[in-house]
């Protein structure tokens, strides 16, 4: 055994020679505290280290987690002698000590660390082999509805053990459309967009999936994988308008009151009513949990029916789905009484009136709902005033309310006038009306034109509507101011269009012709007018209306130019904004009254995108057109007569664009502010918003966002908020202090799909009180600090040159100015 040991430690010496490690310091040195990284799954009998020993040490000692793994030689040779397993154990927590040639410890304990590296030796599993779930049709695309899960025993720090989920197999597979997707890190399982406005229970109420799950995150030949099923039976969606309610009106239960509910497929939907009618006063409201209530009485006369729709938002405030109408009826009770038409009710009556001829009719209301025994009513005579010439002289009929003569004719110079008191109730209440019959003259006489031809006129077809034309005059011999004598005008012949009209002045029976439609010269340019006046009360037997009684004129119009006429005031058409040029998108059309030609041309065509036939009134596209520029696009269309006086009208044209996805997306905002404190002390994130021009559907823009370059995965990590908004993340800590620029794709997910690539800049700087703090650098056209001071000694050189210069000349005049003045005093003249 003595000798084996020996042996073996030979072989250990050799190969720590053969392979280097008696190298001073790299595989070899004192003992201190240190720690290794070894990968698991190697060959055993590997040299870790050499530890040198300082006299009087002779030898080591390990002690601590070797799981009987790892070992140490008497020289200091540290090996492991069987192949290491992460997942048994990550970190071997050692210590070796120096011994003495006794063995006593003379250096040390110190602390050795092996760390067990991992390597992808684990292949990933899911946590079921089977997977079951439901989903709702309509349900919110991109919410989860499932989360499989996958375990691997690698390193969840390193790629071996980064899981990455995906759909492989979806069974119905209609028309190549995914209706789910699956959220490949965490295994988050949803409906798509086709998803959410395709799946019907009642065309296929079950799928099957088939999802892989692969370690290396997916992203490698090399890597291990998993599968399991998913059954996905759809449920109905219960996202669907309530039946009508009908609601009592003036109920005095406790309010609110509970009258329906609406629920969306999925828990926590933020739900809220829209009244479109803007009432003064809304009386409806609903609860978090899809419950709508009445919150007071309703009275079914002020209102008997209302019309509002609910609407269920996200934790954003993003529509989930379409508004759901609701209807409320209010059903009548009996809470109003009959009322009469007036205080006291006319009717008159000849004198020889036949027996159950009708004077009149009393009509009462009722406010409460028609054609219901709420407002059903009856009628009956409580009194008669005076009983002349005997009581019950009148009846009136039950429902109706007609009043009829009972049992004889009447006679005015006997009883001029009856007071009748009429009993109006319905099931619950009674009124009392008030009638007065007035008995008159009996109508022997007919009315008698004072001329039976008023000539001839002649008017403009301009002429203004409400003007009187003509005074007419016919007399009545009855009883003045009585049924009998009143005279009705009637144009009965040579007006089919009802362009005149015939007011009566009650007080002396004259009557003023107007005009009630404008005239026209090219329908009705001669008209044979012929007038009847009669009474109101018909005529005694035995007398009837002769020609006495119709009078005529002849009417002449005369032509006036008027403008062409539009069909219609305003004219619309629709086509979709990338219409090829030169298509036809609407056409107008008008008349001119005289029957000339007519030309029309374009107003207002701002953008140049229209032109009209100058003939057919045909409108085409000369342009490509926008709608995110304008729409609807509204132009005026001209029609001028040809020939004439040139008249024109003018008439609106309304081009409505309808969308297609023609522009890609961008940032919402000019990102310029950006900014993480550097260093940073833990990953971060920020959020950016995008948009683009196009028309988007009720639910709002759907847009998926990416890194654009595989280079910025390791660094950045962009995550979809919502449909318009995106967190951006750091992967690490290890920044450069300096600006980031992250490009981002993001595409609309139209049709076709459009994207574009933004840029994102992102600076990592110095903070200070929660600011971004760049200190200040040389920036091109500003001198440096040694510019600076050289500038600034050059100038005052040359400042200084300039003074001795200026000194200097000053010296030399000065000298020179005293020589002169020395000549001049030897020749100056002596003054007497």
């Amino acid at each position: 055994m003595i000798l084996q040991a020996h042996l073996h430690s030979l072989c250990l010496l050799m190969l720590y020679l053969a392979t280097g490690y008696g190298q001073e310091g790299k595989f070899s040195g004192p003992l201190k505290p240190m720690t290794f990284s070894i990968y698991e799954g190697q060959e055993p009998n590997q040299i870790i280290f050499q530890f040198k020993a300082n006299p009087p040490a002779v030898t080591f000692e390990l002690t601590g987690e070797t799981d009987n793994i790892f070992k140490i030689e008497r020289e200091g040779l540290l090996y492991y002698t069987r192949t290491l397993d992460r997942e048994t154990r990550s970190t071997h927590n050692l210590q070796v000590a120096a011994l003495d040639a006794n063995g006593a410890i003379v250096e040390g304990p110190v602390p050795i660390t092996i760390e067990v590296k991992d390597i992808n030796d684990n292949r990933p599993t899911f946590l079921q082999s089977k997977y079951e779930a439901s989903v709702r049709q309509n349900s919110r695309p991109g919410k989860p509805f499932l989360y499989v899960n996958a375990t691997d025993l690698d390193d969840p720090a390193t790629p071996n053990g980064q899981l990455s989920y995906q759909i492989v197999i979806q069974l119905p597979m209609i028309n190549d459309v995914m209706y789910f997707q699956i959220n490949n890190k965490t295994g988050a399982i949803s409906l798509t967009r086709e998803g959410s406005q395709e799946l019907n229970p009642a065309k296929n109420p079950s799928y099957n999936l088939v999802i892989s799950v692969k370690d290396m995150g997916g992203q490698s030949e090399n890597s291990f994988s998993d599968t399991t099923s998913v059954d996905i039976i759809v449920a109905e969606n219960i996202w669907k308008a309530p039946e009508p309610v009908e609601m009592v009106e003036n109920s005095t239960e406790p309010h609110p009151i509970k009258i329906t509910q609406v629920r969306w497929n999925d828990p926590g939907a933020r739900y809220s009513l829209v009244d479109k009618e803007k009432l003064p006063r809304f009386p409806f409201s609903i609860d978090q949990e899809g419950d709508i209530y009445v919150t007071q009485p309703l009275d079914r006369e002020e209102k008997d029916a209302y019309v509002f729709y609910a609407v269920a938002k996200d934790e954003y405030g993003k529509p989930l789905s379409y508004p759901l109408e609701i209807h409320v009826k209010v059903e009548d009770i009996n809470d109003n009484p009959p009322t009469c038409p007036s205080p006291v009710t006319v009717f008159e009556v000849q004198e020889n009136e036949r027996l159950g001829n009708s004077i009149g009719t009393l009509t009462a209301h009722d406010r409460d709902e028609e054609n219901t025994a709420n407002s059903l009513l009856n009628y009956r005579i409580v009194e008669q005033t005076p009983k002349l010439p005997m009581d019950g002289l009148f009846l009136i009929q039950t429902y109706a309310g007609m009043l009829q003569l009972a049992k004889q004719s009447l006679k005015k110079q006997d009883t001029p006038q009856y007071n009748l008191t009429i009993e109006v109730s319905d099931k619950d209440f009674k009124t009392l009306c008030f009638v007065q019959i007035s008995v008159i003259d009996i109508n022997d006489q007919i009315p008698i034109f004072e001329k039976s031809d008023y000539g001839n006129l002649t008017l403009a077809e301009d002429t203004n509507v409400g003007s009187t034309i003509l005074t007419i005059q016919a007399t009545d011999a009855d009883e003045p101011f009585t049924g009998s004598s009143k005279i009705l005008y009637h144009i009965i012949k040579g007006d089919s269009e009802g362009r005149l009209g015939v007011d009566t002045d009650p007080h002396t029976n004259t009557g003023y012709v107007i005009i009630k439609k404008p005239l026209d010269f090219e329908t009705a340019a001669v008209s044979n007018i012929v007038f009847k006046a009669e009474n109101p009360e018909p005529l005694v037997f035995g007398v009837t209306y002769n020609e006495s009684s119709f009078a005529k004129f002849t009417l002449f119009v005369t032509d006036v130019n008027e403008a062409p006429e539009f069909s219609q005031y305003v004219f619309q058409a629709k086509v979709s904004e990338d219409v090829a040029i030169g298509t036809k998108v609407g056409n107008v059309t008008a008349k001119d009254p005289e029957g000339l030609d007519i030309s029309y041309s374009l107003r207002g065509d701002t953008r140049g995108w229209l032109k009209i036939d100058h003939v057919t009134g045909e409108i085409f596209s000369v342009a490509p057109l926008d709608r995110e520029a304008g729409s609807p696009y509204r132009v005026q269309v001209v029609a001028t007569e040809v020939g004439g006086s040139s008249l024109s009208s003018v008439s609106q044209f309304h081009l409505i664009l309808t969308d297609v996805n023609d522009n890609p997306p961008r940032l919402a905002k000019d990102y310029t502010d950006l900014f993480f404190c550097h260093p940073l002390s833990a990953p971060g994130s920020l959020i950016f918003e995008a948009t683009d021009d196009d028309q988007h559907s009720f639910r709002g823009p759907h847009f998926t966002f990416s890194l654009a370059s595989e280079s910025l995965q390791n660094d950045w990590q962009v995550s979809k908020i919502n449909g318009t908004h995106a967190r951006l993340s750091t992967r690490h800590t290890d920044f450069e202090e300096r600006e980031h620029v992250v490009l981002i794709r993001i595409n609309d997910g139209g049709r076709p799909p459009l994207e574009s690539i933004v840029s994102l800049p992102v600076t990592f700087c110095s903070c200070g009180e929660g600011s971004c703090f760049r200190p200040a650098g040389h920036q091109p056209g500003i001198p440096t600090v040694g510019m600076a001071v050289g500038i600034l000694l050059t100038t005052l050189l040359v400042i200084g040159i300039i003074l001795a210069v200026v000194f200097i000349r000053m010296k030399k005049d000065k000298g020179k100015d005293n020589v002169e003045s020395a000549q001049a005093s030897e020749v100056k003249p002596l003054r007497s």
